[in-house]
């Protein structure tokens, strides 16, 4: 009862954080671009993710006719359940209980998302859907290599899969002062796990009207929007674990805000890539970095 109560609990407040961290987006961005971002519904717009919920939700159920119902209908869902499952690997919210294999947990999810995204694009029977699920597995392929790579040499150091144990080992030093290009790697593969600018090019709306979700609209279009920015969130609280001392303190939570704001900052001042360009960085530069640190990170744990 007590582990199904957490999880109630932590579902909750994932869907709460999501809408805040919409709404603090929104804001940044309308100051970034010179205007002032949703401000009419509630105190200087702080009920405005409560407003666009209701709306989406409330609207009357749609789909084209070309579409194959049940996995277009089932997609979306398949996607914000495996961005909610994923935060059981993090060590407070597990209620204190060891999870010995979070970080292979979480490779599994971070795997398993990009049939969602290739289902949305390949179900809904349009040529820009499909096109924007190609690249998004296209891209998710390249960039989960780099991922797992760069995940795994201080999981070398370490000796263990659990992320708890990132935290004892980072008590005097943390990873980011030991691999300062190992984390820009991550932050980019990161970006390009999550779909966000500079490498939205399974959402790139100047080129595929809207990519894989063309054809969502109502609660299937607001499914594929909470799972994003939930898995934004948590990949935030990844890279205060892996990077930062995973602290769950005021500094902890200082961390994650950076990290989060990062996100935003980039979508606001970075234009998007060009698609061969992306598999470009993928395979010709993040990769050998990424083995030449595994290797030194083996190399030290056999020293």
């Amino acid at each position: 009862m007590l582990n199904l109560g957490l999880t109630i609990l932590t579902i909750i407040l994932v869907l709460v954080a999501v809408a805040f961290f919409t709404l603090f987006e929104r804001k940044l961005l309308g100051y970034i671009q010179l205007r002032k971002g949703p401000n009419k519904i509630g105190f200087i717009g702080l009920l405005q993710p409560f407003a666009d919920a209701i709306k989406l939700f409330s609207k009357e159920h749609s789909s084209p006719l070309s579409v194959n119902y049940l996995p277009f209908l089932l997609a979306p869902i398949f996607r914000f359940f495996l961005a909610l499952l994923v935060w059981r690997c993090v060590p407070s919210i597990n209620g204190g209980t060891p999870f010995k294999i979070g970080v292979l947990f979480f490779l599994v999810c971070a795997g398993l998302g990009v049939y969602g995204l290739l289902t949305a694009g390949w179900r809904s029977n349009s040529k820009y859907a499909l096109l924007g699920g190609l690249r998004g597995a296209a891209q998710t392929i390249s960039y989960e290599v780099r991922l797992a790579l760069t995940l795994l040499t201080p999981i070398l150091i370490i000796q263990s899969y659990d992320w708890a144990s990132l935290h004892a080992f980072q008590q005097n030093l943390y990873f980011i002062l030991v691999f300062p290009f190992l984390r820009i790697i991550w932050f980019a593969s990161c970006l390009a796990e999550t779909n966000r600018t500079p490498f939205d090019f399974a959402e790139g709306e100047s080129e595929l009207v809207s990519g894989y979700n063309t054809e969502y609209a109502r609660g299937g279009f607001a499914l594929i929007i909470l799972a994003e920015y939930t898995r934004i969130l948590f990949i935030s609280i990844l890279f205060s674990l892996l990077y930062l001392g995973g602290r769950v303190n005021l500094l902890g939570i200082i961390w994650f805000t950076r990290v989060a704001f990062l996100f935003v900052w980039v979508r606001g001042t970075l234009p998007r890539l060009r698609y061969d360009k992306l598999i470009n960085l993928a395979w010709k530069v993040y990769l050998p970095i990424s083995l030449v640190y595994l290797i030194l990170g083996a190399s030290l744990v056999v020293i």
